[in-house]
């Protein structure tokens, strides 16, 4: 009797341990069919679980300054990636792509960064990834 509860209980885990996975990284917020890329000068890198958010403030064609965020995954994935906090410090000017914010506010899954001297960086890994849906 003690042997059917324990595997049942074990299949019970295995089963729904996966769903607050999936339900916790949705990209559904950002249009996976649109790509946005914008220049500007780093705000603030928040190098956070679950996700990370680089800020860009970026100016319009009038001087107008709009803060963009940028999400990726959290450290340990940016790590592994090659991204890390020092990489992209208040003031460094960077060029980012993502895919857009599907309600129009300024923000966008991260997909590339590009310093101002050319080193490029990519959160989701070279091929572009999106988070897990």
């Amino acid at each position: 009797m003690i042997g059917r509860f324990a595997a049942c209980a074990a299949l019970v885990l295995l089963v729904a341990s996966p769903l607050p996975l999936l339900a916790h990284h949705s990209a559904v917020m950002f249009d996976d069919q649109k790509e946005i890329t914008v220049e500007g000068t780093v705000k603030e890198f928040q190098y956070t679980n679950p996700h990370s958010w680089l800020l860009v403030d970026v100016p319009d064609k009038d001087g107008k300054v709009t803060t963009w965020g940028f999400e990726a995954e959290g450290p340990t994935t940016l790590l592994r990636n090659g991204v890390r906090p020092a990489d992209l410090k208040f003031g460094t000017k960077v060029t980012v792509t993502g895919h857009p914010m599907k309600d129009g506010r300024p923000g966008a899954l991260w997909m590339k960064a590009v310093r101002d001297d050319g080193k490029e960086f990519y959160p989701a890994g070279r091929r572009g990834g999106t988070p897990t849906q």
